[in-house]
């Protein structure tokens, strides 16, 4: 008898627990105090600046200027075959990424696609942030064997060539040269390791080198006055936030669920997510190690320690003569942090719309949110420099919550011209 009262003890024990499972996520979640409120506000879409920052590139604003950039991003023959556009790796259907680990254009690139989105609220592009601006990175796939595989002789002339470019181009900058003159222009040529086209660029004179880089970055400027329009779309998060900070009674089921909130919770808590992952864009824009694995076969990535030389000798910095900036407005590359810390860091993404930019890390390491999530939580040596993160040893169901939050910051982006041209 006692043993059949121990049974039934224990299974009513149990089902007590298995009511408390169901029913704990219907519960009214605690208040936020005045510490947290603040949290939110300053995570909420409602904190991103009005106007985009966007130094050297005087056309950023111009309206002339966002219809050429549109056409060109979306004009697959600004590529050596004649098949690569930008949209081919920025898909606005995946948040302008490509779902792949590493981006493919003519070959596969050395890192993961990351999206556009937002992507003017940085001082820094690409991974490792050899750019440091959207008009000079749009310049690099362009000539990257591995992406659009072309030249900026050959871009130059296309733009001049083509009668619908050449009459949008003088509208925004103004006359072209003349590029008719093979023995001045030949038909390719570009400075770097490619000892053809070098070799043809060498030849060329000073004065006609520069007449094409001032069209070839004005090509970027242009492309970059596109993206400065890519705008994150307002989620769900930001609804709950404005409910919040209005004071209004919110049932977590009418904006975010109470898996949802308890994940936030644990994003600004716990978790400490927002020590990288802060702001309207949640990034702080900072380079950091996490001890991401090495992606199969590759070498560790030395991420910003190898790239910080790269962006200072880059002709279309924001202090170079291709830049409508003056050099009091390119503080973040005459201050660039330099130190041991940088080696094997990489840019903290954005997680805006992170539920559909998936394959995560910068070269898609991590398949889902969840194995991100699980990453932190582990927390294990750098392969290469020093993991900053902290193992914040969150359950099964803290990381199920955490993930059911990231994923309520998903929306559809904005945009101007939701198609090619």
């Amino acid at each position: 008898m006692n043993q059949r009262r121990t049974w039934l003890g224990l299974g009513l024990l149990g089902l007590a627990a298995t009511l408390a499972w169901q029913l704990w996520p219907a519960a009214k979640p605690a208040p936020w105090n005045a510490a947290e409120r603040a949290l939110l506000a300053s995570l909420s879409l409602d904190q991103l600046p009005a106007q985009a920052v966007a130094p050297g590139n005087a056309v950023a604003a111009n309206a002339g200027a966002v219809e050429l950039g549109r056409r060109l991003f979306f004009d697959p023959r600004l590529s050596a075959n004649g098949q690569i556009a930008c949209s081919t790796c920025h898909q606005p259907a995946l948040a302008f990424t490509d779902g792949l680990d590493k981006g493919r254009g003519l070959g596969e690139s050395r890192r993961n696609t990351r999206s556009l989105i937002g992507a003017t609220t940085s001082p820094w592009l690409y991974w490792d942030g050899r750019k440091d601006s959207l008009w000079s990175q749009a310049l690099s796939p362009l000539e990257d064997p591995a992406e659009h595989g072309g030249n900026r002789m050959a871009y130059a002339r296309f733009i001049t060539s083509d009668p619908g470019y050449a009459a949008a181009y003088r509208a925004v900058f103004g006359s072209l040269p003349d590029f008719s003159d093979p023995a001045r222009f030949p038909e390719a040529a570009a400075p770097g390791p490619d000892r053809k086209l070098a070799r043809a660029w060498e030849a060329m004179s000073a004065a006609d080198r520069f007449q094409v880089n001032r069209v070839f970055s004005n090509i970027g400027k242009a492309i970059a006055a596109f993206e400065h329009q890519i705008k994150p779309g307002r989620a769900r998060f930001d609804d709950y936030v404005a409910a919040v900070l209005d004071g209004n009674e919110v049932r977590p089921d009418q904006i975010l669920s109470a898996a949802e909130i308890r994940g936030l919770r644990l994003f600004i808590g716990k978790a400490r997510c927002i020590e990288c992952h802060n702001g309207p864009m949640f990034t702080n824009q900072e380079f950091h190690n996490t001890g991401v694995l090495s992606y199969p076969g590759d070498l560790p990535d030395r991420g910003r320690a190898e790239a910080l030389q790269q962006v200072r000798d880059d002709p279309f910095n924001c202090l170079g003569e291709f830049s409508d900036a003056s050099p009091d407005a390119c503080a973040e590359l005459r201050f660039a942090r330099d130190d041991a810390s940088l080696l094997g860091a990489t840019r903290t993404p954005s997680l805006r719309h992170v539920a559909a930019t998936a394959p995560y890390m910068h070269k898609g390491q991590l398949k889902t949110l969840g194995d991100v999530i699980s990453h932190y939580n582990r927390a294990l040596p750098a392969m290469i420099g020093h993991n900053e993160a902290k193992p914040p040893g969150l359950d099964r169901r803290e990381r199920q919550d955490l993930t059911a939050f990231l994923e309520s910051l998903s929306a559809a982006p904005e945009f101007p011209g939701a198609t090619a041209p």
